[in-house]
């Protein structure tokens, strides 16, 4: 291991022994924010083949809950399989907990309409008034 010590005037063009890691902490860093900002930009969910519209708003927020059905007819709620009774069970407690918290629909384009309007319903009925339904842009 080499040790630096103190240097007299005389040996002024003498290279110090020793790793520079400041370069290495720098890239070390930007991989770090990389991965955070690339780890946390998706909703967890399942994939779902969403309809398209001319436009469409963002709803990600913190404490928004993600409900997701896919081309089957399956309902999810963040990535959860639900049955209704279950999700209304869920909902009703998040409810008491934030009575004002978002909800976001995630539909298949090729799933029933019915299925879609049966958890739309259940949202109705617990009054929840931040509803958003989640579409892709057009191609």
């Amino acid at each position: 291991m080499a040790s630096v010590s103190s240097q007299s005037d005389d040996d002024d063009d003498v290279p110090v022994d020793g790793i520079n890691i400041t370069p290495l902490v720098d890239v070390l860093m930007v991989v770090l924010v990389m991965f955070i900002l690339t780890a946390t930009a998706q909703i967890a969910g399942i994939r779902v083949n969403l309809p398209k519209a001319s436009s469409s708003a963002a709803l990600s927020q913190p404490k928004t809950k993600a409900i997701s059905i896919n081309d089957t007819g399956a309902v999810f709620l963040d990535a959860y399989p639900v049955t209704l009774p279950e999700l209304e069970e869920r909902l009703r407690t998040e409810k008491a907990l934030n009575p004002e918290f978002p909800v976001i629909v995630r539909g298949d384009a090729v799933v029933q309409y019915q299925k879609v309007v049966e958890v739309l319903d259940l949202l109705r009925r617990l009054e929840l008034s931040q509803v958003g339904l989640v579409t892709g842009k057009p191609n």
